[in-house]
């Protein structure tokens, strides 16, 4: 029979990852109760839902517990006002019920190619925080991924929070989701950025992907098509081509390889362009 502990604070959740590390962790429990159905039964599980889910924006930068809901971040004012496109990506996670469970937290440690905010935290340089008995760290997320539902997680932390640094003033973000549906759709691909235009050129940029690689992705080749150029027509053709020839997605029963290179290219190419109109 399975154990279960569900602890009473988040001291507490710490405590008992480090005297359980083989437990499994249960936060939303939206991917972890369907994959159950595949998978041996765990020894235990640490029910940790409802710990970790403070969101506070405090000298322009946003911690997010990592137990926060996807619909507590759409529906958050500060984080939409500032941090757009990660409102955005909250609102198209799943449908309303998957919202009210599912949380940021349990997207990154799945960490699957197709989840919905983890190019979003690539576009905007997120931090994690990561606790255990033993101390507390803080990785870049662009650090965190490390193989196709891999993290770098050790088997008594837990992710507490994510942190996202302020925004240039007027920079452009841009995310957009390509399903088979308008919504409740798996992604067939994903792409987020974030574009800083000063004296009519391009001063920053990160671009990122989804459902391209056996994780979410930053694309410095694009990047360096980017930089330093004009927001216009001949720089986005110069991103879309750098994007296709720097990725290498796959076939599978969603989309095609050659699909997927093409529309990120043109997804990125048209932040470009947005972000010239500004």
């Amino acid at each position: 029979m399975t154990a279960y502990l569900r602890p009473r604070d988040d001291a507490e959740a710490i405590a008992l990852r480090a005297a359980h590390p083989d437990y499994l962790v249960l936060a939303g429990g939206t991917d972890l109760l369907v994959s159950a159905h595949h998978k041996p039964a765990p020894v235990g599980i640490l029910d940790v839902a409802g710990r970790f889910g403070a969101i506070t924006v405090d000298g322009g930068v946003a911690h997010i517990g990592a137990g926060a809901t996807w619909r507590a971040i759409a529906d958050h004012p500060e984080l939409a006002a500032g941090w757009p496109i990660l409102a955005a990506a909250a609102r198209e996670v799943g449908a309303l019920q998957i919202q009210q469970r599912g949380t940021l937290g349990g997207n990154l440690a799945t960490s699957s190619p197709v989840g919905d905010g983890l190019p979003v935290l690539l576009a905007l340089d997120a931090t994690i925080h990561l606790a255990s008995a033993r101390g507390a760290r803080a990785l870049p997320y662009r650090a965190v991924p490390i193989g196709y539902r891999r993290i770098d997680l050790a088997a008594d932390e837990l992710i507490v929070a994510i942190e996202l640094p302020a925004v240039a003033p007027g920079a452009y973000q841009g995310w957009r989701k390509v399903g088979t549906r308008a919504a409740q759709s798996i992604s067939k691909v994903m792409a987020a950025a974030v574009i800083e235009v000063a004296d009519g050129a391009i001063a920053t940029c990160r671009f990122a992907l989804g459902a391209v690689a056996d994780r979410p992705i930053r694309v410095p080749a694009a990047e360096a098509a980017a930089l330093g150029r004009a927001p216009d027509a001949t720089t986005a053709a110069a991103v879309a081509a750098a994007t296709a020839a720097a990725i290498a997605p796959i076939d599978d029963v969603r989309s095609t390889a050659a699909y997927r290179r093409r529309v990120a290219g043109a997804l990125l190419s048209r932040f470009v362009m947005n972000a010239g109109r500004r």
